[in-house]
């Protein structure tokens, strides 16, 4: 059995037993939901490396492999959503269920334009758009 075959035999049988507590159908439709998470790994000098979702950040995995991260994150992450489900709380939705439609114009002057660009790129958002966006909106809700 090759290196790669027993890292993935042995996650496997760590979701196993995760998945232990819970009703199958639940702990499937906790799987299903999890697969369109959005799941970032990132490389640490002590444990490997470490993985996350936007969704669920505050639920974490590590693994010597990149890939082995990404299924142990799958599989915290598939415990904590059917744990959601359980105790009947709704787990959140993948970030690409988010998907803006919707479309608001802002006329600029040169110089309006040139402050927000800069203020943009400066906080480190891709375009004036998303940093209108979220400025504007941080705005709402930190001061209603």
């Amino acid at each position: 059995m090759s290196t790669s075959s027993k890292s993935l035999s042995k996650n496997k049988g760590r979701t196993e037993k995760l998945a232990a507590p819970f009703n199958k159908s639940l702990f499937d439709r906790a799987k299903t939901i999890v697969a369109d998470y959005r799941i970032t790994i990132e490389k640490h000098d002590r444990l490997g490396f470490v993985g996350s979702a936007l969704e669920l950040p505050t639920v974490f995995a590590d693994a010597k492999t990149p890939e082995d991260c990404y299924e142990a994150t799958q599989a915290a992450l598939a415990v904590a959503v059917a744990t959601m489900i359980e105790s009947g709380q709704r787990p959140p939705e993948p970030v690409s269920a988010h998907k803006r439609s919707f479309q608001v114009n802002v006329r600029l002057t040169a110089e309006e334009k040139v402050l927000l660009s800069n203020a943009a790129s400066n906080s480190g958002f891709r375009g004036i758009s998303d940093f209108v966006r979220s400025t504007a909106l941080n705005h709402i809700l930190c001061h209603g």
